[in-house]
């Protein structure tokens, strides 16, 4: 572990790429300096409130503009709003010697290397030696950035490339140059993945490095597969998204908006900068793109791309005619055989098997793709899992090429690009030969990988920091229904996670985590519910509800809402200490759960809160309760406590979501001084395990059940029906707003007790059952529950 410590940063350079970046390191509490320009001349505003080219407020604007431009832009690069006045503005000329008190340096201008050796130049003048100073650049190498700078410079000196946007995408390419320190990398390599939350990759200095030289490679191999298979935008988007562990945006959406130039300046500076590449003519840009780049067809940018959006209709480029035109929906028979199989990685062997269109064309993407990662090592690493982690971490990709061949079967993989007049590369027989079948293992909890030069399995570093349920789940079970496996985590940590879809709440779920509860109060230290699916959960199963409504089965219903109240309960009064570890989407049934824990251990990007609004209920799983029990504990001498009680009442009334974990703290659903963030969401299980083994080391108390609740009855019931009323008559909500609202309330206030009294937590948990039952035998309600169930969004009735 190294001794230095980044306490401050400086950012040359305040573009999308430079100020997403400066974000991002105010995210994790770093001060930044984002430096840019002076601008070369006054602008119309500026002339006519007379001043010049001398005021502050000129020399700044550029980066100050540009900062704010990035502060609103969606996605929000900021954890939280306030997160901002931990970056400081200025420029180039005026604010230049203050480099000399930061820690790290980062070069983020344009991708000239004429200018930015101009930069490093300057910045060499009053850099304090030993800083750290790096350049994001994506293409431009970085042997020549360096040239004729300062031994201490060159030594200090590497890139590190960050993929845009910065918070979201989890890539962090580091590339020495011919003088970088060991000890920098290693800095470099840990605080990417400790600090930043990131996956850090060290590679070689080549075109576009690892991320960008495959991912280009592959959407490249897909610009020219459209035409020979006749394939339209839609088919191709079909294909290449969410069916193979893709982002919904899939390929054609993904480039309109990253922007077509963006992807065209990689591929032209593959194209001219690998001439020995097999895949040479690959990265020659087709007719179609060619037509696109001069008519500034460029995506979201311009306006259009392969997708305009005229009105509210979104028509799609015809790429034959170049003409655009309505949507056509896609369908493949093969892609109707793999709807049963929830794990992504099940599906390729059947996707290369299918009979039709879809079929070939994944047989042929696969075998290019395989073909084409086998030649580039050792040109562009030495080991191939670092290929896979920065397709993963760079283009959201569910599994690597190299994973996905393993999932096909090597041997079939060879046989798929045999039949396309391909070989893969040496290597790859001679590992067969060795042995070894397949490019990963599995021993004791740990992912191995086949090492071309030693030509042996071996474990890949780092993953200490890590606990990875798919290496643990079989020789870890403890119990396993169809909702959920409970695994054995080590020290005495148990971990209970959902297996259901969506990780949506029902029976089954509820019934694990009782028994969860069951043997960690019988035989383990503490428990952890924690998942690595895509989201944490989406909430209770809104389908079982709408069935027992629909049906008018009440007493069930009832005794499932019941059900898992009580089960809320047991996770905050159990004799064990429970720790939520919640991520992605955390909505309804599993924020609450998230609300009964001990502790929560929430990663950074975790969107949670209660949205039973939207499917016309309260909350009914503990969750309206525990405002009203939140409230009541924030309550002080002299406060208004209605105005307490109304945010909270809001927060549930207006489905309010937390963006970000750190958001989750205004609104009541994370507590401060309790719950902590994670920026890596990889090493969020090992923080939730060590934060359950602490508490009970520390003595853990079962606690005794809360009888001191104060509601404040009539008197804030009143309230807010006053409120209701106003809003309904001036047409803000629905009258089924309405009503679902003054449920919420008669909970809230604890009934209509005629003054503030203290009550239990049973008490109002009973009061919010009767109101979620109520509700479910309202008609407007069950028009709500279906059109989710239906389209995935809420109805306003």
């Amino acid at each position: 572990m190294s001794k230095r410590r980044i306490k401050k940063i400086a950012i040359i350079g305040s573009g999308i790429m430079g100020s997403g970046i400066a974000c991002h390191f105010a995210n994790i509490g770093v001060d930044v300096l984002l430096l840019d320009i002076v601008p070369r001349e006054l602008n119309d505003k500026e002339k006519a409130k007379s001043l010049t080219l001398k005021d502050k407020a000129v020399r700044n604007r550029l980066v100050n503009d540009a900062l704010t431009a990035s502060i609103k832009s969606k996605p929000a690069p900021l954890y939280h709003a306030s997160f901002k006045n931990r970056i400081t503005t200025g420029n180039l000329e005026d604010d230049i010697e203050k480099v000399k008190d930061v820690d790290w340096i980062m070069e983020v201008v344009v991708e000239r290397l004429d200018i930015k050796q101009q930069v490093f130049e300057k910045l060499d003048k009053y850099r304090t030696p030993g800083t750290l100073i790096t350049s994001n650049t994506s293409g431009i190498p970085i042997k020549f950035m360096s040239e004729g700078r300062s031994d201490d410079f060159q030594k200090h000196f590497c890139g590190t490339h960050f993929f845009n946007p910065a918070r979201y995408l989890k890539l962090f390419e580091i590339i020495p140059g011919p003088k970088t320190s060991q000890e920098v990398l290693d800095f470099l390599n840990e605080y990417g993945e400790k600090f930043l939350g990131k996956t850090s990759v060290v590679a070689k200095d080549t075109p576009a490095f690892i991320g960008n030289r495959i991912g280009i490679f592959g959407i490249q191999s897909l610009f020219h597969q459209v035409k020979e298979m006749d394939l339209t935008v839609e088919e191709v988007d079909k294909l290449t998204g969410p069916v193979i562990g893709r982002p919904k945006s899939a390929t054609f959406r993904t480039v309109d908006v990253v922007g077509l130039d963006t992807l065209v300046h990689v591929a032209n500076g593959i194209y001219e900068n690998c001439p020995n590449d097999e895949a040479h003519e690959l990265f020659r840009l087709p007719e179609f793109i060619n037509t696109m780049m001069k008519n500034k067809w460029l995506g979201s940018k311009t306006g259009q791309g392969f997708y305009k959006k005229e009105g509210k209709e979104i028509k799609t480029l015809d790429l034959n005619t170049l003409q655009y035109r309505e949507k056509k929906s896609a369908r493949f028979a093969t892609l109707e055989l793999t709807k049963t199989v929830d794990k992504v990685i099940d599906r390729f062997p059947i996707l290369v098997s299918g009979k039709d269109k879809a079929g070939e064309f994944y047989r042929k993407n696969f075998a290019a793709m395989f073909a084409y990662v086998s030649n580039r090592i050792p040109e562009i690493s030495e080991e191939l899992y670092k290929i896979d982690d920065a397709m993963k971490a760079g283009f959201g990709w569910e599994h690597g090429p190299f994973q996905i061949w393993d999932a096909i079967g090597v041997e079939k993989g060879i046989e798929l690009m045999k039949a396309q007049g391909l070989e893969p590369n040496l290597w790859v027989n001679d590992m067969l030969a060795s042995g070894s079948k397949s490019f990963y293992t599995i021993k004791d909890g740990a992912t191995y990988f086949y090492n071309i030069a030693s030509k042996s399995q071996e474990k890949i570093p780092g993953q200490d920091a890590f606990i990875i349920l798919d290496n643990i789940r079989k020789s870890n079970e403890v119990f396993k229904n169809s909702g959920v496996v409970i695994e054995d985590l080590g020290n005495g940590i148990l971990n209970v996670e959902f297996q259901s879809k969506m990780n949506t709440i029902g029976g089954d779920v509820l019934a694990g985590l009782n028994k969860a509860i069951d043997i960690a109060e019988k035989d383990f230290a503490g428990l952890v519910v924690g998942n690595q699916g895509a989201n944490f959960s989406v909430g209770a199963n809104i389908g079982m509800i709408f069935m027992m409504a629909a049906e008018q089965e009440y007493d069930e219903l009832n005794m499932a809402i019941k059900y898992f109240q009580d089960t809320m309960m047991r996770m905050r009064y159990s004799s064990i200490p429970t720790v939520a570890a919640p991520h992605g989407m955390t909505l309804g049934g599993g924020c609450e759960l998230s609300m009964h824990a001990d502790k929560v251990v929430a990663a950074a990007e975790t969107y949670i809160g209660l949205v039973e609004f939207g499917v016309g209920v309260i909350p009914g799983g503990g969750g309206s309760k525990e405002m009203a029990l939140r409230a009541s504990d924030t309550f002080r001498k002299g406060d208004v406590e209605l105005n307490v009680l109304q945010e909270y009442f809001l927060t549930i009334g207006m489905a309010k979501v937390a963006t970000s974990a750190y958001e989750a703290f205004d609104l009541g659903i994370l507590q401060k001084g309790k719950d902590v963030v994670v920026v890596n969401k990889d090493r969020q299980i090992a923080t939730a395990k060590a934060c359950a083994k602490l508490i009970a080391e520390s003595g853990y108390t079962q606690p005794v059940k809360r009888k001191d609740v104060k509601v404040l009855g009539k008197q804030a019931l009143g309230m807010f029906l006053v409120g209701t009323d106003s809003m309904e008559a001036s047409h803000y909500i629905s009258e089924h707003d309405q009503k679902i609202a003054n449920k919420l309330a008669y909970v809230m206030a604890g009934g209509d007790l005629s003054e503030p009294t203290l009550v239990s937590e049973q008490y109002l948990l009973d009061l919010e059952r009767e109101a979620f039952l109520s509700l479910c035998t309202e008609r407007k309600t069950l028009e709500r529950i279906q059109h989710m169930l239906k389209t995935g969004k809420p109805l306003r009735n």
